[in-house]
This record gives structure tokens, C-alpha cells and sequence, in this order.
């Protein structure tokens, strides 16, 4: 498979000097599942915004499918379609008069769009209710029509900005499934940035993950979860660390009981890496214990990605529900202003 997305050493500094993307570089493959993780603040909606063609980049090399960004931006928008953070449906629209309108602007017309847009209802099991208003929609089903929405003119490459924020945790496998349908039997290339770490185990086949700007991992959640090495031992301080030295002596500790292969810094504390956590816990709590460091908790956990995050940064990714603001129908790009003529 030839590669759809390529990015070579992308900067973009803000007017205000804030580095946002750092030099990252990595490719996405025609047909693939991608997953582009980190918190937020990382630099994952920056760089989703150059891809497509919403923000103008401070340097380096970005193409799709073969058009560069920069010259031929308009060749890349009718490939592509976006679904961002934000669900942007006319809640004084239907379900249909939405997919409809969506369509008209994509240029399409007649009996092409209305069987389009049946198809598109019936994929996201919107159907029974395509001529409600939208504004008798649950959050679940808005989501679902603005995802409908991003494909009324079949993109060959979906671009999805935490498509699942906010969402209850019933209407999120409901998401996950038109995802992977879209994926596995149209083929379509899905772009997926998220701070759900289950999310991208479950539906990415390869991942990327990001901090402040800058690119830590790369593979699939397998083989990043196998380089941990071992259960996760999270131990938690009661005591606060100003000059660090609680923490070089728990270090200490931690790592000189036998099975711990690494010790992490972390937030709370610290994070052991061992084989047979379980087993390992009751000497970690004695041993604290007998140095009179109190600990508050101590918990294990099997590999995840967020042990991942945390081998390689020291913290653990924590979604967090976003403040809803209005989305306009050009990006605030902190240059030029591109006006948006896809979803």
C-alpha cells in the first residue's frame, strides 16, 4: 500500500512563540486505521488542522495522496472529509435536510444525493428518525449525523478530531462501529486523534503518540504495550516532594526489590515495572513501610497504552470533557483564514 498521508519534520509556531508542533515526521499508509494519541494541548487538532489545509504550517514537508498542502489545497479537500471536536449540525434542520444540504454544497444533486443520503441514515442508525428535527437529537445521535455528514461525498480519507469527546459510554461502541465498518468494507482511511487511549487500542491497527508538540512512539498498541516489559505498580505518596528527595528515595527503594526491573517518576509518585505484580505489591508496601514513607495507595495494572504515555513522559493521559464553543465556517488559523467548502 502506497502511503496517503506523509509528514516530514512539521513545525508550527504560533504568533505568540508557542511551539505547538515540533518537528514531528510519520507516514499513513491507503486502507489503515491511524491513531494520533496524546493529551490535550499535545499538538494532535494542530496538526489535523494542517493536514487539512485549515492552517498554513511554519515549515517542513506535508502531502496527501501526492498533493502538497500548501499548492494544492483544493485537489486535497475533495479527497478528504473532517469531523472535528465540535458537532456541526443545523439543529433547525431534520437528520435528512442536514445530509441534504451537506450534499448540495459538496455539488451533488437529485436522485444520486437522496440515495446517498439513505445510505449514510441507514449506516449510522438514524433511518427511524431522518425527518425529526435535529434539535430532538441525543448528543449520541447528533454525533452520529455530523459523522454522516463527513462522508455524503465518499472521502478517501476521513479526518476524525476526538470524534467520541463528550459522549456517554453507551453511544461510544455505537461510534466505534461505523467507524470500523467504514474502515474494513469501503476502505476508507480514518485519521483518528484521540485522548481515549481504549478507543485507540480497539480500532487503530498503527498509532502515533504526542507531547507538547513533539513525537514520543510510534507501532501498533501491541508491540508498544510489549516494550513495557511487565505489570504497571503505581504507588502513590502521601507526602509532597519540593526538592525531590522523597522521590530519589523511594526510587531507591522501589527499584532494589527483587523483580522490579524499572522505576518511573511520576505525578502522585512513582510506577514500577515488574513481572508478576501481584506477588510484588506486599514487599513494596513493607518496604515503604519500614522507611517510614507513607504511601496512600499502591494499585497494578496489565499493559495499556496510558502505561505507554507514562513510560515515556512520566504522566498518564486524562481525558477531560471540553467546554462546548461555537465552531464557524472558517479555521481561526493564526495567519490567513482558509474558508472550509467540505464538512
Amino acid at each position: 500500500m502506497s502511503d496517503i498521508i506523509k509528514v516530514e519534520n512539521l513545525v508550527e509556531v504560533y504568533p505568540d512563540g508557542t511551539r505547538a508542533v515540533d518537528g514531528i515526521s510519520f507516514s499513513v499508509k491507503e486502507g489503515e486505521f491511524f491513531g494520533f494519541l496524546g493529551p490535550n494541548g499535545a499538538g494532535k487538532t494542530t496538526t489535523i488542522k494542517v493536514l487539512t489545509t485549515l492552517l498554513e504550517k511554519t515549515s517542513g514537508l506535508v502531502s496527501i495522496a501526492g498533493y502538497d498542502v500548501e499548492t494544492d489545497p483544493k485537489e486535497i479537500r475533495r479527497i478528504i472529509g473532517v469531523q472535528s471536536q465540535y458537532t456541526i449540525v443545523d439543529d433547525d434542520l431534520t437528520g435528512r435536510e442536514n445530509l441534504m444540504l451537506q450534499g448540495n454544497l459538496q455539488r451533488i444533486r437529485g436522485a444520486v444525493l437522496k440515495q446517498r443520503v439513505n445510505e449514510l441514515l441507514t449506516l449510522v442508525s438514524l433511518s427511524d428518525v431522518a425527518d425529526k428535527k435535529v434539535s430532538q437529537y441525543s448528543a449520541g445521535m447528533k454525533r452520529r449525523l455530523d459523522l454522516a455528514s463527513a462522508l455524503v461525498h465518499k472521502p478517501k480519507l476521513l479526518f476524525l478530531d476526538e470524534p467520541t469527546i463528550g459522549l456517554d459510554p453507551q453511544s461510544r461502541p455505537a461510534i466505534w462501529r461505523y467507524l470500523e465498518e467504514l474502515n474494513k468494507t469501503q476502505g476508507v482511511t480514518i485519521f483518528l486523534t484521540t485522548q481515549y487511549l481504549d478507543e485507540a487500542d480497539k480500532l487503530c491497527k498503527r498509532l502515533s503518540i504526542i507531547d507538547h508538540g513533539q513525537l514520543i512512539i510510534s507501532g501498533s498498541p501491541a508491540e508498544l504495550k510489549q516494550q513495557i516489559g511487565g505489570d504497571t505498580i503505581a504507588v502513590k505518596l502521601a507526602e509532597r516532594d519540593s526538592d525531590g528527595a522523597l522521590k530519589e528515595k523511594s526510587r531507591k527503594i522501589a527499584g532494589g526489590i527483587r523483580g522490579v526491573t524499572k522505576v518511573i517518576d511520576t505525578d502522585e509518585g512513582l510506577a514500577a515495572i515488574a513481572q508478576n505484580a501481584g506477588q510484588i505489591i506486599p514487599d513494596i508496601v513493607r518496604a515503604f513501610d519500614q522507611n517510614r514513607i507513607p504511601v496512600v495507595s499502591v494499585s497494578f495494572s496489565s499493559p495499556s497504552l496510558d502505561d505507554v504515555f507514562l513510560q515515556h513522559t512520566g504522566r498518564r493521559i486524562r481525558p477531560e470533557e471540553l467546554q462546548k464553543k461555537p465552531v464557524y465556517a472558517f479555521s481561526k488559523a493564526p495567519r490567513r483564514r482558509r474558508k472550509i467548502p467540505f464538512h
